[in-house]
C-alpha cells in the first residue's frame, strides 16, 4: 500500500494518543487495528510494511495507515514514536495521502503538535482531538500534489504576515528563497494570480471584514491593511469592493473579484 485516502472536514475522534517505546525485548512487531487509523511520527531508523508494501522509516518520517490493514516493523534496536489512533469521520473531499512520508521541515511542528495534544488529552480531549487534526491537515497537505509548491506556500505565509507593511515582488521572493522571475511564474501557475493580485485580494478581504464587523475607524482600517494613502484605499475600495469604505461599512457593495488588476503593491493603485 502506498497511499491512502481521506477526508478531514470534520474533527479525529482521538481514541489513544502518546509516546511508543519498540524494539527493546523484540525487533518485530506485527499487527493491525480492526477499526482505526494509526498515525505515526517517527525519531528512528527501521522498516515498515504495509499491506504488503515495505517503506523505510527515518527520523522525521510519518506514516498514514487506515483500518484493517496488518502492519509488520522491523527495528534496529531502542525505537521511540509519537502515535496516534483515531476515527475518521468520513466527511468532506477525498485527499489521497502517501502511506510514508518525510515531514522534513514540518517534523518540529508536527511533533510539538502531538506532544501537546498528548500531554492535554487526560483534561481536555476536545483540544488534544484539534492539535491533532491539525496534524492530519498538514500531513495531506506535505506533498506538492496535495498542497501549493514550498516557494508559494512561503510567499503566501509572507504576505499574510504581512499585509500592514510595504510588500514588493523581490522581498517576497526572498522570503521564499527564489528568484523574483521564478516566484511570479509558479505564483501565477498554483494560484492563477499574480503576487500583485494576491496581495490586493487579500487586503480588500480583510479591509471589508474590519469595515463590516468591527468599529475600527476607516484610516485605521486603510492602515491594518498596508494603505499609507487614504485616498488610495477609498479608490481601491470602490473599484474592488463597488462602494466607498463608508459604504461598505453601511452594508453597500459586494466581495473582492477572484482577478484583481495589478498595481503598485505599497499603495494598493
Amino acid at each position: 500500500m502506498e497511499h491512502v485516502t481521506v477526508r478531514l472536514d470534520a474533527p479525529p475522534v482521538v481514541v489513544n494518543l502518546g509516546v511508543g517505546v519498540h524494539g527493546v525485548g523484540n525487533r518485530r512487531d506485527e499487527f493491525l487495528l480492526p477499526e482505526l487509523w494509526q498515525l505515526h511520527l517517527y525519531g528512528y531508523t527501521a522498516e515498515l510494511s504495509v499491506g504488503g508494501t515495505t517503506h523505510p522509516i527515518r527520523q522525521g518520517h510519518v506514516s498514514l495507515v487506515p483500518p484493517g490493514v496488518r502492519v509488520s516493523y522491523r527495528y534496529q534496536g531502542r525505537s521511540e514514536h509519537l502515535y496516534v489512533h483515531l476515527r475518521l469521520s468520513g466527511k468532506g473531499e477525498a485527499l489521497t495521502v502517501p502511506v510514508m512520508q518525510d515531514a522534513g521541515a514540518d517534523t518540529p511542528l508536527l511533533a510539538g503538535l502531538l506532544r501537546h495534544a498528548i500531554t492535554v488529552a487526560p483534561a481536555s480531549p476536545a483540544m488534544a482531538a484539534a492539535e491533532v487534526w491539525t496534524v492530519l491537515w498538514r500531513v495531506a497537505r506535505l506533498t506538492a500534489s496535495g498542497g501549493p509548491h514550498g516557494a508559494v506556500a512561503a510567499a503566501i505565509a509572507h504576505v499574510e504576515a504581512n499585509l500592514a507593511e510595504p510588500l514588493t515582488v523581490p522581498d517576497i521572493a526572498t522570503a521564499a528563497g527564489v528568484s523574483h522571475n521564478h516566484l511570479t511564474r509558479l505564483f501565477r501557475a498554483e494560484t492563477g494570480d499574480t503576487v500583485v493580485a494576491y496581495i490586493r485580494r487579500r487586503r480588500l478581504e480583510r479591509a471589508r471584514h474590519l469595515l463590516r464587523e468591527s468599529t475600527l475607524p476607516i484610516p485605521a482600517v486603510a492602515a491594518v491593511v498596508g494603505f499609507t494613502d487614504l485616498q488610495a484605499f477609498n479608490k481601491a475600495c470602490r473599484r474592488e469592493l463597488g462602494a466607498s469604505p463608508r459604504a461598505v461599512r453601511a452594508g453597500a457593495g459586494h466581495g473582492t473579484s477572484g482577478a484583481l488588476t495589478s498595481g503598485a503593491l505599497t499603495s494598493g493603485r
